[in-house]
Protein backbone atom coordinates (compact mmCIF):
# COMPACT_ATOMS: atom_id res chain seq x y z
CA UNK A 1 0.00 0.00 0.00
CA UNK A 2 2.66 2.34 0.34
CA UNK A 3 2.40 3.57 -3.56
CA UNK A 4 -0.98 4.54 -2.52
CA UNK A 5 -0.11 6.39 0.62
CA UNK A 6 2.26 8.39 -0.83
CA UNK A 7 0.10 9.84 -3.46
CA UNK A 8 -2.85 10.49 -0.55
CA UNK A 9 -0.10 12.48 1.10
CA UNK A 10 1.33 14.38 -1.91
CA UNK A 11 -2.49 15.15 -3.12
CA UNK A 12 -3.20 16.25 0.73
CA UNK A 13 -0.28 18.71 0.26
CA UNK A 14 -1.80 19.83 -3.10
CA UNK A 15 -4.99 20.99 -1.12
CA UNK A 16 -7.45 17.90 -2.01
CA UNK A 17 -9.59 15.79 0.02
CA UNK A 18 -7.92 13.22 -1.84
CA UNK A 19 -9.76 9.18 -0.75
CA UNK A 20 -9.24 5.97 -1.61
CA UNK A 21 -12.00 3.91 -3.65
CA UNK A 22 -13.42 1.64 -1.13
CA UNK A 23 -15.28 -1.48 -3.02
CA UNK A 24 -13.44 -3.44 -5.19
CA UNK A 25 -12.46 -2.68 -8.28
CA UNK A 26 -10.76 -3.98 -11.19
CA UNK A 27 -9.58 -2.52 -14.62
CA UNK A 28 -10.20 -6.05 -16.94
CA UNK A 29 -6.39 -5.67 -18.46
CA UNK A 30 -5.57 -9.05 -17.40
CA UNK A 31 -8.88 -10.00 -19.52
CA UNK A 32 -8.27 -7.45 -22.34
CA UNK A 33 -4.52 -8.91 -22.68
CA UNK A 34 -5.56 -12.44 -23.12
CA UNK A 35 -8.35 -11.65 -25.22
CA UNK A 36 -11.01 -12.39 -22.81
CA UNK A 37 -13.54 -9.36 -24.27
CA UNK A 38 -16.17 -10.40 -22.79
CA UNK A 39 -15.07 -10.75 -19.13
CA UNK A 40 -13.30 -7.76 -20.16
CA UNK A 41 -16.59 -5.75 -20.60
CA UNK A 42 -17.84 -7.12 -17.64
CA UNK A 43 -15.36 -5.76 -15.36
CA UNK A 44 -14.72 -2.61 -17.13
CA UNK A 45 -18.46 -1.75 -17.01
CA UNK A 46 -18.71 -2.62 -13.24
CA UNK A 47 -15.64 -0.22 -12.71
CA UNK A 48 -17.12 2.54 -14.94
CA UNK A 49 -20.33 2.24 -13.03
CA UNK A 50 -18.27 2.78 -10.04
CA UNK A 51 -17.06 5.56 -11.04
CA UNK A 52 -18.83 7.54 -13.07
CA UNK A 53 -21.05 9.59 -9.74
CA UNK A 54 -17.42 11.03 -8.97
CA UNK A 55 -16.55 11.95 -12.67
CA UNK A 56 -20.46 13.26 -12.68
CA UNK A 57 -19.96 15.69 -10.23
CA UNK A 58 -16.46 16.81 -11.72
CA UNK A 59 -14.11 14.70 -9.12
CA UNK A 60 -10.76 14.15 -10.62
CA UNK A 61 -10.14 10.01 -10.63
CA UNK A 62 -6.32 9.58 -10.11
CA UNK A 63 -4.26 6.45 -11.57
CA UNK A 64 -1.69 4.98 -10.18
CA UNK A 65 -0.98 2.19 -12.06
CA UNK A 66 -0.20 3.13 -15.48
CA UNK A 67 -1.82 0.13 -17.35
CA UNK A 68 -4.89 0.73 -15.10
CA UNK A 69 -4.91 4.01 -15.65
CA UNK A 70 -4.72 3.74 -20.01
CA UNK A 71 -7.91 1.05 -19.77
CA UNK A 72 -10.20 4.40 -17.70
CA UNK A 73 -8.89 6.70 -20.68
CA UNK A 74 -8.63 4.42 -23.81
CA UNK A 75 -10.05 0.32 -23.50
CA UNK A 76 -12.78 1.14 -21.72
CA UNK A 77 -14.22 3.99 -24.27
CA UNK A 78 -13.60 1.27 -27.12
CA UNK A 79 -14.87 -1.52 -25.47
CA UNK A 80 -18.26 -0.08 -23.76
CA UNK A 81 -19.02 2.61 -26.47
CA UNK A 82 -20.95 4.44 -23.49
CA UNK A 83 -21.49 8.07 -22.36
CA UNK A 84 -20.47 6.80 -18.88
CA UNK A 85 -16.74 5.37 -20.04
CA UNK A 86 -16.53 8.98 -21.95
CA UNK A 87 -17.35 10.52 -18.71
CA UNK A 88 -14.88 8.69 -16.55
CA UNK A 89 -11.86 8.88 -19.21
CA UNK A 90 -12.37 12.85 -19.14
CA UNK A 91 -12.25 12.61 -15.34
CA UNK A 92 -9.21 10.22 -15.14
CA UNK A 93 -5.82 12.09 -14.57
CA UNK A 94 -2.40 10.60 -13.67
CA UNK A 95 -1.02 11.83 -10.50
CA UNK A 96 1.54 14.15 -12.59
CA UNK A 97 -0.89 15.62 -14.94
CA UNK A 98 -3.35 16.66 -12.08
CA UNK A 99 -0.40 18.47 -10.09
CA UNK A 100 0.60 19.88 -13.12
CA UNK A 101 -2.61 21.85 -13.75
CA UNK A 102 -3.06 22.91 -9.61
CA UNK A 103 -1.59 26.36 -9.62
CA UNK A 104 -1.72 26.63 -5.86
CA UNK A 105 0.73 23.73 -5.60
CA UNK A 106 4.49 23.98 -5.42
CA UNK A 107 6.76 20.51 -6.12
CA UNK A 108 9.25 19.92 -3.71
CA UNK A 109 12.47 20.92 -4.31
CA UNK A 110 14.65 17.97 -6.24
CA UNK A 111 17.59 19.97 -6.88
CA UNK A 112 20.74 17.55 -6.90
CA UNK A 113 18.56 14.66 -7.67
CA UNK A 114 19.54 12.54 -10.00
CA UNK A 115 16.66 10.42 -11.77
CA UNK A 116 16.49 7.76 -14.10
CA UNK A 117 12.99 7.28 -15.21
CA UNK A 118 11.32 4.48 -17.42
CA UNK A 119 8.64 5.34 -18.83
CA UNK A 120 5.57 2.67 -18.51
CA UNK A 121 4.75 1.90 -22.32
CA UNK A 122 0.85 2.01 -21.54
CA UNK A 123 1.42 5.40 -20.21
CA UNK A 124 3.91 6.50 -22.71
CA UNK A 125 1.39 5.40 -25.60
CA UNK A 126 -1.70 6.45 -24.18
CA UNK A 127 -1.60 9.74 -21.64
CA UNK A 128 2.11 10.56 -22.58
CA UNK A 129 5.16 11.21 -20.40
CA UNK A 130 5.63 14.64 -21.12
CA UNK A 131 3.60 15.78 -17.82
CA UNK A 132 5.77 13.42 -15.33
CA UNK A 133 9.17 14.78 -17.16
CA UNK A 134 7.94 18.54 -17.09
CA UNK A 135 7.07 18.51 -13.03
CA UNK A 136 10.32 16.72 -12.28
CA UNK A 137 12.55 19.23 -14.16
CA UNK A 138 10.31 21.82 -12.26
CA UNK A 139 11.05 20.21 -8.96
CA UNK A 140 14.87 20.94 -10.22
CA UNK A 141 15.51 16.80 -10.82
CA UNK A 142 18.04 15.85 -13.62
CA UNK A 143 16.24 13.86 -15.26
CA UNK A 144 16.91 10.91 -17.83
CA UNK A 145 13.95 9.80 -19.85
CA UNK A 146 15.65 6.18 -20.81
CA UNK A 147 13.24 4.85 -24.33
CA UNK A 148 12.07 1.47 -25.02
CA UNK A 149 10.15 -1.01 -23.18
CA UNK A 150 11.15 -2.86 -20.14
CA UNK A 151 9.86 -6.32 -21.35
CA UNK A 152 8.38 -7.87 -18.73
CA UNK A 153 4.92 -6.86 -20.43
CA UNK A 154 2.71 -8.06 -17.61
CA UNK A 155 2.46 -11.82 -17.66
CA UNK A 156 4.61 -12.22 -20.90
CA UNK A 157 8.08 -12.11 -19.55
CA UNK A 158 7.45 -15.30 -17.16
CA UNK A 159 5.91 -17.34 -19.73
CA UNK A 160 7.41 -20.22 -20.98
CA UNK A 161 9.46 -19.13 -24.24
CA UNK A 162 9.01 -15.62 -23.77
CA UNK A 163 11.64 -15.05 -20.66
CA UNK A 164 14.91 -15.11 -22.71
CA UNK A 165 12.88 -12.41 -25.44
CA UNK A 166 11.84 -10.63 -21.98
CA UNK A 167 15.33 -10.00 -20.97
CA UNK A 168 16.61 -9.31 -24.40
CA UNK A 169 14.02 -5.99 -24.60
CA UNK A 170 15.59 -5.19 -21.14
CA UNK A 171 18.97 -5.25 -22.28
CA UNK A 172 18.21 -2.57 -25.05
CA UNK A 173 17.99 0.46 -23.21
CA UNK A 174 16.83 -0.12 -19.24
CA UNK A 175 19.48 -2.31 -17.98
CA UNK A 176 22.50 -0.73 -19.87
CA UNK A 177 21.10 2.67 -18.10
CA UNK A 178 20.62 1.31 -15.08
CA UNK A 179 23.87 -0.37 -14.59
CA UNK A 180 25.87 3.13 -16.04
CA UNK A 181 23.58 5.40 -13.04
CA UNK A 182 25.45 6.08 -9.96
CA UNK A 183 24.31 4.03 -6.83
CA UNK A 184 22.79 7.64 -5.53
CA UNK A 185 20.66 8.32 -8.44
CA UNK A 186 16.38 7.53 -8.26
CA UNK A 187 15.40 4.98 -10.56
CA UNK A 188 11.72 5.85 -10.98
CA UNK A 189 9.17 3.43 -12.59
CA UNK A 190 5.40 3.49 -11.87
CA UNK A 191 4.54 0.32 -13.47
CA UNK A 192 4.54 -2.67 -11.63
CA UNK A 193 5.85 -4.68 -14.19
CA UNK A 194 8.59 -2.51 -14.69
CA UNK A 195 9.44 -2.72 -11.14
CA UNK A 196 9.78 -6.13 -11.08
CA UNK A 197 12.06 -6.73 -13.91
CA UNK A 198 14.20 -4.45 -12.45
CA UNK A 199 14.48 -6.10 -9.20
CA UNK A 200 14.78 -9.28 -10.41
CA UNK A 201 17.31 -8.21 -13.50
CA UNK A 202 19.15 -5.27 -11.99
CA UNK A 203 18.64 -5.84 -8.36
CA UNK A 204 17.33 -2.31 -7.96
CA UNK A 205 14.25 -0.83 -6.42
CA UNK A 206 12.90 1.87 -8.44
CA UNK A 207 10.15 4.29 -7.35
CA UNK A 208 6.81 5.59 -7.90
CA UNK A 209 6.67 9.29 -8.29
CA UNK A 210 4.38 9.75 -5.72
CA UNK A 211 7.19 8.45 -3.73
CA UNK A 212 9.61 9.97 -4.45
CA UNK A 213 7.24 13.60 -4.15
CA UNK A 214 6.22 12.30 -0.92
CA UNK A 215 9.72 11.71 0.26
CA UNK A 216 10.63 15.62 -0.53
CA UNK A 217 7.37 17.38 0.86
CA UNK A 218 9.33 18.12 4.58
CA UNK A 219 12.37 19.40 2.53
Amino acid sequence: PEIGEAALAVLHDAGYDARPLRQAACCGLTWISTGQLDGARRRVSATVELLVPFADRGIPIVGLEPSCTAVLRHDAVQLLDSDSARLVAGATATLAELLNRTPQWRPPDLRGVSVIAQPHCHHHAVMSWDADERLLRRAGATVTRVAGCCGLAGNFGVEAGHYDLSVAIAEQRLLPAVRHASAESVILADGFSCRTQLIELADRRASHLAQLLAGRLST
